[in-house]
């Protein structure tokens, strides 16, 4: 599947297509074997998971075969079948729907699994960037975009891993209902995280390669990454902690990109320029909630 991805909308769509919907059959059909002496409820679960991902199997495979705007609508349509299935609890016709109690989750290996993840998608990100950087020449303007980029990954780092992935390791693993929290917190708001992480990886390589201009796509990355990444955290950490509101220090992050937005679109900034903001926006959201976690309770 990995060698087919830089062209599966291209010449390699079936090649993805088969080998991803092998994946997700194949592993779900082992499951089926090795559950065969387990309890029923959990047993017909992994049906019901089954009969989702032979559909959404045919889609991917009939995207492989098509081509253009075809392949993506097949392809949109059987990304929607495995993201909404959760929501519906994977109901069937016949077999009706499961609880998420019937979801055997071990909280603290899920939340260990997503964390190591996010450290994956961080890495790669420095990766990419370390690796622009060192093609360019080293001048004023590259250094510093290098440098914000470097604090921005550090302060995402912060803000995930300072507090959050261990209060919510410890929320999960405690909890009488772990599928779900399993289900929102990690199935689904992990997706905003790692989506910020990738834009906002993105957004570091036009910093670096055009620092002095951002054109809107640009400007878009550059803003959008920072703001998918708190959005992300902000929910992920208002679910899995019981709060009664997100933590402020997300919101007012939020909020100054916000700011930004409309500062950008209506006066002329560098790429460099925006991406010396949108770092510090999150270097100030992680040290605001380090500080604030730090103090009592009734302070934060």
């Amino acid at each position: 599947m990995s060698t087919s991805i830089p062209k599966a909308f291209d010449t390699h769509g079936l090649t993805f297509a088969c080998a991803y919907a092998f994946m997700q059959v194949g592993r779900t059909a082992f499951l089926l074997w090795a559950l065969r002496h387990a309890p029923e409820n959990l047993r017909r679960n992994f049906h019901r998971v089954m009969i989702w991902l032979l559909l959404s199997g045919v889609c991917w495979i009939a995207g492989g075969f098509a081509a253009g705007e075809a392949r993506f609508g097949w392809w949109t349509l059987a990304l929607g079948m495995e993201i909404f299935s959760p929501i519906l609890l994977f109901w069937v016709p016949g077999l009706g729907r499961s609880s998420t109690r019937d979801w055997t989750v071990d909280g603290q290996h899920m939340a260990e699994r997503c964390a190591l993840f996010v450290i994956i998608a961080l890495g790669e990100s420095l990766l990419i960037t370390g690796a622009t950087f060192a093609e360019l020449e080293w001048n004023t303007a590259t250094v510093a975009a290098f440098v914000f980029a470097f604090l921005g990954s550090v302060a995402m780092w912060w803000v995930y891993f300072d507090t959050g992935a261990e209060h919510a390791s410890q929320r999960i693993a405690q909890s009488d209902d772990p599928g779900r929290i399993a289900r929102v917190a990690y199935t689904y708001l992990h997706v905003l995280i790692v989506a910020g992480i990738i834009v906002s990886a993105v957004a570091d390589e036009l910093v670096l390669v055009h620092p002095g201009h951002a054109d809107n796509a640009g400007t878009a990355a550059i803003l959008g990454g920072p703001a998918l990444y708190l959005l992300g955290n902000a929910l992920f950490k208002w679910v899995s902690y019981d709060r009664r509101l997100p933590p402020l220090s997300h919101l007012v992050g939020l909020a100054l990109l916000a700011a930004l937005t409309w500062f950008a679109l209506s006066h002329h900034f560098s790429a460099l320029a925006l991406g010396g903001f949108t770092t510090g926006i999150l270097v100030l959201v992680a040290a605001w909630e380090t500080m604030a976690l730090r103090r009592p309770a009734r302070a934060r």
